[in-house]
C-alpha cells in the first residue's frame, strides 16, 4: 500500500538524463534537514513525469538582448516595464491586474480563485540577464505582499521553459520559497530542505511581505519577510551567470490575493531601495558598455 501511495503522491527523484547543456550548476547544500515527502500535500507523481519529458524536450533558452524599444522604455521609466505574464494554462484561474492602469503605484495584482491549479506565474522581462553588465551592482531584488493565502503561494525564480504546471524550485534551474510549509527548493522535486528564518517565518497573515534576492558576488538567493533579510537559501547557483536569463517565478494555488512589486514602490527591505539592487539598473545595462542608459539592438538586428 505505501508503495502506491508513493507513486500517486510522491514527486519523485529525476531519473532521466539530460543533454549536457542542461546539468544544474554546482550549489552548496545546506545543513537544513531534507524532506523525501512535502509537508501538506504533493503534485502527483504523473506531474513530475510530464515534468522531467518537458525539461528533457525543451533546452533552456540561451541569454539574449532585449528589443530595443524595450530598452528605450527602462531608460525613460525604469522598472515600469516589468510586469507579470497571463498563463496560457487553462489551470489558472484569476485575473492579473495592474495599478499603473488604474493610476496607482504600478505594483501587479494577482487574484486567484479557489479551483485554481498548481500553475508557476513569470515575469515578462527577466530579472537577470546574462548579456548585460553587473558594475556598480549588488544583485537584484523584488517584492510580494499577501493580501489573503487560502491556497499555496511559492515565491522564487527560474529559467525558461519551464514546465508551468510546476511550482518554483521542483525543476531545472528553479529556486522557490513555498509558502505552506516554509520550506525551500532548489532543483528539488521531493520535499525540499527546511529553512532557518531563526524563528521569524512560521506564519503568513494578511498584510507580510516576502522578498527574493539574488547576490552577485556570493552568486546567492536569499528571502526576506517583512523588511527582513533572512539567511542564504543556495549559493552558487545560476552560475555563470552570463550563462542565462532568469525570470521572476510564483506558483499558485488556490484561493490567494497578493501584489508583485518589482521597485515601482517601496520594498519594505530598505537595501532594496538602493540602486545597487533594482533590477533596471542591471537589466539593459549592456556588458562593457558602462552605461545602463545606452539604447541596444534588439535581438533580431544583433545577428
Amino acid at each position: 500500500m505505501q508503495h502506491l501511495l508513493d507513486k500517486l503522491f510522491h514527486k519523485g527523484k529525476a531519473t532521466q538524463s539530460h543533454h549536457s547543456d542542461l546539468s544544474p550548476p554546482q550549489w552548496t547544500p545546506a545543513v537544513e534537514t531534507t524532506h523525501e515527502h512535502g509537508k501538506y500535500q504533493d503534485a502527483t507523481f504523473d506531474e513530475y513525469e510530464e515534468a522531467e519529458r518537458f525539461c528533457a524536450r525543451y533546452r533552456v533558452e540561451k541569454p539574449k538582448l532585449l528589443l530595443s524599444n524595450v530598452v528605450e522604455r527602462l531608460s525613460q521609466e525604469g522598472c515600469k516595464p516589468w510586469g507579470i505574464k497571463y498563463p496560457a494554462s487553462s489551470r489558472f484561474e484569476g485575473r492579473i491586474e495592474s495599478m499603473m492602469d488604474k493610476g496607482g503605484a504600478g505594483v501587479i495584482k494577482i487574484f486567484t480563485d479557489k479551483i485554481c491549479k498548481d500553475v508557476c506565474l513569470f515575469s515578462d522581462l527577466p530579472i537577470m540577464a546574462g548579456l548585460y553588465d553587473t558594475k556598480g551592482k549588488q544583485g537584484v531584488y523584488y517584492e510580494v505582499v499577501i493580501r489573503k493565502m487560502g491556497g499555496i503561494i511559492a515565491i522564487g525564480s527560474t529559467c525558461l521553459p519551464y514546465p508551468e504546471w510546476r511550482f518554483p524550485g521542483w525543476n531545472r534551474l528553479s529556486v522557490g520559497l513555498h509558502l505552506d510549509d516554509f520550506r525551500k527548493f532548489f532543483e528539488d522535486p521531493e520535499g525540499g530542505r527546511e529553512y532557518e528564518s531563526h524563528g521569524l517565518l512560521n506564519k503568513i497573515s494578511s498584510g507580510d511581505s516576502i522578498g527574493f534576492g539574488y547576490e552577485f558576488a556570493s552568486r546567492s538567493v536569499f528571502f526576506t519577510y517583512n523588511g527582513a533579510r533572512l539567511p542564504t537559501a543556495f549559493s552558487g547557483v545560476y552560475v555563470p551567470r552570463e550563462k542565462y536569463d532568469v525570470y521572476a517565478a510564483i506558483g499558485v494555488e488556490g484561493q490567494n490575493e497578493f501584489e508583485v512589486n518589482f521597485g515601482t514602490d517601496v520594498f519594505r527591505w530598505k537595501e532594496g531601495n538602493d540602486w545597487a539592487w533594482r533590477v533596471e539598473g542591471h537589466v539593459g545595462n549592456f556588458a562593457g558598455s558602462g552605461s545602463g542608459r545606452e539604447e541596444l539592438p534588439s535581438y533580431e538586428e544583433a545577428l
